[in-house]
Order: C-alpha cells, then sequence, then structure tokens
C-alpha cells in the first residue's frame, strides 16, 4: 500500500480528468452512470475507490444519495475538502477487499472507477467484484473500469522506448500481456481477462465501454482544440465507444454489470 500513498499522495489525480483529454473519459463515465441510473427513484449510489472524489462529489451535489469508500487516507482528506455539509455524502476510508461495514444489496448503483487498475492478483480482483456484487441491489449495476494492457505496450514499451528495459525485468510474457507488480502501481487487462472475471460472478454484461478510445494517443491534439471541435471529437468518440472491435486499444474500459 505505501507505493499507492507515495503515489496519490504526489500525483494531481484531479486535474487529469479535469484535463481536456481527460475529461473524454469523465464524460463518457458520466453518460454511463446517469444511463445506469434511469428509472431509479432516489438512488442509492456506491463509489468503491473514489479518490479525490471527481465522480462522487459531482453526483452528491446533484443531490444524489452517494457512499464513498476510499483506501489513501490523502485522497479521502481532499473529497472531503470539496464537500460543504449540505451534500448527501457518506465518506470512509476502507478496502475495496473488505466491504463488511456495508451490509448486502445496499446500493442501486455500485462504482468501482479504480480499485481493479492497483489489484494485481486473480484471486484479489475476484474478491474486490464479489465485494461490489455483494452490496449491490438485485437487479441493480456494477460498473468496473480497467486499465488496458495493448496502450501500454504500444506507447510505455514501443513510443518511449522502453522494450529493453522491460525485456530484462521480464515485465512482459511471450503474448506481450505485462506483468505488474505493486511497484508498477498499475494492473493491465485485456478483454478477455475481463470477461473471465465476470464468468465466476451471479452478474450479465450489459455493455463494455472504451472510456476514452483513442484520446491518450493524442492528448496533445485533443488538448489544443476549441470547444467547437472537442465537441466533435466528443460526439464521434461517443458514437463509436461501444464498438467491440476497438474496445483493447483504449487506454481505459468501463465493464458495466446487472447483478442477477
Amino acid at each position: 500500500m505505501s507505493y499507492l500513498e507515495d503515489y496519490y499522495n504526489a500525483y494531481d489525480e484531479e486535474n487529469r480528468l479535469i484535463s481536456q483529454h481527460g475529461r473524454v473519459e469523465y464524460l463518457t463515465t458520466m453518460k454511463y452512470i446517469r444511463e445506469s441510473l434511469a428509472g431509479v427513484s432516489d438512488p442509492a449510489i456506491l463509489e468503491v475507490g473514489a479518490g479525490t472524489g471527481r465522480y462522487s462529489v459531482a453526483l452528491a451535489k446533484e443531490g444524489l444519495r452517494v457512499t464513498a469508500v476510499e483506501l489513501v487516507a490523502h485522497n479521502l482528506e481532499v473529497l472531503k475538502s470539496k464537500l460543504d455539509g449540505s451534500e448527501p455524502l457518506t465518506a470512509i476510508e476502507g478496502n475495496a477487499l473488505d466491504l463488511s461495514v456495508l451490509p448486502d444489496e445496499s446500493f442501486d448503483i455500485t462504482l468501482l472507477l479504480g480499485p481493479m487498475y492497483h489489484l494485481y492478483t486473480r484471486a484479489d480482483k475476484l474478491r474486490a467484484l464479489s465485494e461490489a456484487v455483494r452490496v449491490t441491489k438485485r437487479n441493480g449495476k456494477i460498473l468496473v473500469a480497467y486499465c488496458m494492457n495493448e496502450p501500454t505496450v504500444i506507447q510505455y514499451v514501443f513510443r518511449k522506448n522502453n522494450l529493453g528495459a522491460v525485456l530484462e525485468a521480464g515485465m512482459l510474457t511471450e503474448d506481450w500481456h505485462c506483468v505488474s507488480e505493486p511497484k508498477e502501481l498499475f494492473e493491465l487487462s485485456r478483454t478477455e481477462d475481463i470477461a473471465s472475471y465476470d464468468a465466476e460472478l451471479p452478474v450479465k454484461r450489459l455493455k463494455l465501454v472504451a472510456t476514452d478510445g483513442a484520446t491518450n494517443y493524442h492528448r496533445d491534439m485533443i488538448d489544443a482544440m476549441d470547444g467547437k471541435t472537442f465537441a466533435k471529437w466528443m460526439e464521434y468518440h461517443l458514437a463509436i465507444c461501444e464498438r467491440q472491435d476497438l474496445i483493447g486499444a483504449s487506454h481505459h474500459v468501463l465493464d458495466i454489470l446487472e447483478k442477477e
């Protein structure tokens, strides 16, 4: 956990999602959160791994009831600093692997928009997912974000000329799957990995969405766009973000599940 704490104590996660290229991921995720809430009266929302509250605080400021669970104390302090006390938000320091403080089937929608980035074994991933499913109501939605393997191979390994160091460290399998440890901070997935986790849970997939698609390959271009051009980029991105032939090339994806 010290690697994670050190990273988030120094990293400005808030500005990542506020930057124009980061807004693509944020706006796309919010679109599918709202879609998942459609038709639910007075929903109870849980965000596990809420970070600095980019999503939780925004939803609570709309009057929605939110419980935010966050592991890193620094992030939780930043989250709380954004509240004026009027928002229906409960903030808890806790771990995605153990949500025992929360009762079964309590939430209409559960968001895991960060934990799967930092869990390094299949057992831990399934444990976090199982806890999220447990606390979600039957027919409720679970939205899970993943960092994807191929963009890292393309950009970090090849574009940034790290191939030699990565191979020497044994960080790539023969089929080019990145091998991560806590010191690397981020665990990377492929679409088939995600499907295999879902197969072990009492859920059905509704959608698998590319939340940033091609955006992070062209950050400078996206950040330099004027408002009209950026709006058109968002229009294009949202038109193709559910195309399954493009999903694996996205830096981030959102797995949208329904509890059976």
